[in-house]
């Protein structure tokens, strides 16, 4: 059976994440967007853990389900720690089977940061020494490198990373099977590094508000079920595991380098220019993912692995209808529209990837229609992202229609 997962969310309980992150907001956007199966996040939070518990209903295969939503238990860890005299700062996505691996991992983690604090908890504990705690508790539970590329608090970040992942986990790299590419890269740019070959990229939306459920995701064809899923992942089979959905990666806000403050984006090349300083203010430029790629890189850009699983770029529904109402796409004229559109042709990602031209054409505005034709054909024009600065990507419109749309 053929879905989509998003596994990487956050709770209520996790820092600048909307309140509206309860189960049933969830469960109602994974529906809006086409999304089957989606993450629970911060199971390591006590009162997250607890609300799970009582909220979901326990289905075959380690799975967990509210209204028709299938959930996979979730969480991230931010690791913070010294070695060879230098700290690091990783975050971590753990995949757990069971409530019972829950209560038992939390009560190991809970000697090593406090869980009350924030869905995602700062841990005094390597990555390596993690990882075999993890797998001493139950084999069953799967852990993959978050948003390995970010500047802050990840395994390639130029600010607190490494520049190898067996830096990073020594003797337990057996155990990385995956990696999440984060919003600010997307395969292609993994694909440079021969080292990454052997793993599964995973896409997901690290959403912290329910309307960004899915902005990025995993296309799945295997039984619905904890097992089928991660070994489809640690086998990266290509029969099973799909595609991903990304986010175009300029569109990200660390995507290049650059001083928020000072209004300066640059490309790497001009980086190295001006000698990775700020023209402006003088200080060292915040260094991004295309940065840290073209740094630690060992293939040209256009390199394609034997094995690679493929992907698609979208962009989102609400900032397509933003673009041509000339509103932010939160707006509640937006959202409206939004809601109007799933009403009468589907889930948001069925309407973005696999509604046939014709049909859009028919049942949409010209403008909506041409928006989301001509994002599948790649006719965008991009701002890139940096320095916690989100890109800006502008549709192009046809020929006709001089006026382009800018998606914020």
């Amino acid at each position: 059976m053929e879905f989509i997962a998003d596994f990487h969310i956050h709770s209520k309980y996790s820092r600048a994440t909307s309140r509206d992150m309860d189960i049933p907001e969830i469960a109602r956007y994974a529906k809006l967007k086409g999304i089957l199966l989606v993450g629970t996040g911060d199971f390591t939070h006590p009162n997250w853990l607890s609300l799970l518990k009582s909220r979901l209903k326990q289905t075959s295969g380690n799975l967990f389900e509210y209204d028709g939503i299938k959930f996979i238990l979730t969480g991230e860890v931010s690791n913070i720690y010294k070695q060879n005299d230098r700290i690091y700062k990783i975050h971590i996505i753990i995949f757990s089977p069971s409530f019972d691996t829950c209560d038992k991992i939390n009560e190991k983690l809970s000697r090593y940061g406090n869980l009350w604090a924030d869905g995602r908890p700062i841990l005094s504990l390597s990555s390596k020494d993690l990882v075999k705690m993890l797998l001493d508790i139950d084999e069953n539970t799967f852990v993959v490198p978050a948003h390995i590329w970010t500047p802050h608090f990840s395994l390639f970040g130029a600010n607190s990373g490494f520049d190898s992942i067996e830096e990073c986990f020594g003797e337990e790299l057996e155990n990385i099977y995956a990696l999440e590419t984060g919003l600010s890269s997307d395969p292609k740019m993994n694909w440079r590094l021969s080292s990454l070959d052997r793993y599964s990229l995973i896409s997901n939306s690290d959403s912290h508000s329910p309307s960004r459920i899915g902005r990025e995701a995993n296309v799945f064809d295997c039984d619905i079920n904890y097992g089928d899923i991660i070994s489809a992942l640690k086998n990266k089979d290509k029969n099973k595991f799909l595609m991903t959905i990304e986010f175009f990666p300029e569109e990200g806000k660390y995507h290049y380098d650059g001083h928020r403050n000072c209004g300066v984006c640059f490309s790497p090349e001009e980086t190295g220019r001006n000698d990775y300083k700020c023209p402006k203010c003088g200080r060292k430029l915040t260094l991004g993912v295309m940065h840290r790629v073209c740094k630690l890189s060992d293939r040209d850009e256009g390199f394609v692995p034997g094995n690679a699983i493929p992907y698609k770029n979208i962009v989102p529904l609400d900032e397509i209808i933003g673009a041509v109402q000339g509103k932010e796409s939160q707006s509640i004229a937006v959202k409206k529209e939004y809601l109007n559109i799933l009403e009468n042709l589907g889930s948001e990602l069925d309407i973005l990837l696999k509604i046939p031209k014709k049909e859009l054409e028919v049942r949409l505005s010209p403008e909506i229609s041409s928006g989301i034709i001509n994002m599948r054909e790649q006719k965008v024009d991009i701002e890139p992202g940096y320095d916690g600065v989100y890109g800006k990507i502008k549709i192009r419109q046809e020929e006709e229609r001089p006026k382009q749309m800018t998606l914020f």
